[in-house]
């Protein structure tokens, strides 16, 4: 759930927020307990196109903005299903192990579930808060008790107030992408006439007769 490390500069406006992207992959072996690291090969389900079509359907069931979706795992881990951040968050939406279980993820680098576990938590999060995209983004990031914690508000905490500016900023700039077609639909021009007239009139007279004029 957080991201993997941020640069914070000077204010919000200024801070930068970077994910690595995991070169390997620590899992607990299901026989011995012990600690196992691996890299994972790279799968064709991870690939770009894959993750924002499993991002549309997933959205459309849990009735979630699907660009608020690609803000949030822009910036949890720059669409890297292995990421890992210090504090153990996993996977494209960045779960924890605990909200990856409290939301049935079995595997959190399986790119399908952790989509699936981080929209039904920020489904969660967007009902608890009423729809306030920006309380909800902070108890993704934080936790619930934070923001209870507060009242209701943003926690004053640097991370948390970055995270919900960067996610905020993008799902912004996804918006303005995505109306922009519309808004920028060409406007079919007539073609100017080039014999000094621009139009011919009809007429009709009271004894039926029809007569025709140009006008400029």
């Amino acid at each position: 759930m957080r991201i993997c490390f941020h640069l914070t500069l000077v204010g919000l406006a200024l801070g930068g927020t970077a994910c690595f992207a995991a070169s390997s992959v620590v899992r607990a072996d299901a026989r011995s307990g012990r600690l196992v690291r691996t890299v994972p090969a790279p799968a064709a389900s991870a690939t770009r196109s894959g993750v924002h079509e499993a991002i549309a359907e997933t959205s459309r069931r849990h009735d979630v903005d699907p660009l608020l979706v690609q803000s949030m795992i822009s910036v949890e881990s720059a669409y890297d299903p292995f990421a890992i951040s210090p504090k153990g968050a996993q996977g494209l939406m960045q779960l924890i192990p605990t909200t990856a279980r409290r939301f049935g993820v079995d595997d959190a680098f399986n790119p399908a579930q952790n989509i699936e576990g981080g929209v039904r938590y920020l489904k969660h999060l967007l009902t608890l808060y009423g729809g306030d995209i920006r309380l909800a983004l902070a108890a993704y990031n934080a936790g619930e008790g934070a923001v209870a914690k507060y009242r209701g508000k943003i926690p004053p905490y640097a991370e948390t107030q970055n995270y919900v500016y960067q996610v905020g900023k993008r799902l912004g700039e996804a918006r303005r992408t995505a109306e922009a077609p519309a808004r920028e639909t060409p406007v079919k021009k007539e073609t100017p006439r080039t014999d000094g007239y621009s139009r011919i009139v009809k007429s009709v007279a009271a004894d039926g007769s029809v007569s025709y004029r140009t006008e400029r």
